[in-house]
């Protein structure tokens, strides 16, 4: 079965820091391009990184470059989102993406706020 679960969300201050995981299960992982999108209340679902198969290609939305890094480890089948100086506009539900399957996990939450 087929499984995207993201983790590592939560409640932070601005300025500061988490680091999102998404762990594959059920697919060959190392073949695909993943990406990170993320969802407000209210708003359209907007992406934010994307790397590719070996990670050594990637790509930022401009509201996130230079404060957040994708990264990912094929032999643990996890993509990271080590996300910083977080902003209260960087709250919202983050989704990892399996772009070339149309994978999509649950969900991590992440909040922004003093």
């Amino acid at each position: 079965q087929v499984q995207l679960v993201e983790s590592g969300g939560g409640l932070v201050q601005p300025g500061g820091s988490l680091r999102l995981s998404c762990s594959a299960i059920g697919f060959t992982f190392s073949m695909y391009t993943m990406r990170w999108y993320r969802q407000a209340p209210g708003k359209e679902r907007e992406f934010v990184a994307t790397i590719n198969s070996v990670g050594g290609n990637t790509n930022y939305a401009d509201s996130v470059k230079g404060r957040f890094t994708i990264s990912r480890d094929n032999a643990k089948n996890t993509v990271y989102l080590q996300m910083n100086d977080l902003k209260p506009e960087d709250t919202a539900l983050y989704h990892c993406n399996c772009v070339a399957r149309d994978y999509w996990g649950q969900g991590t939450q992440v909040t922004v706020s003093s």
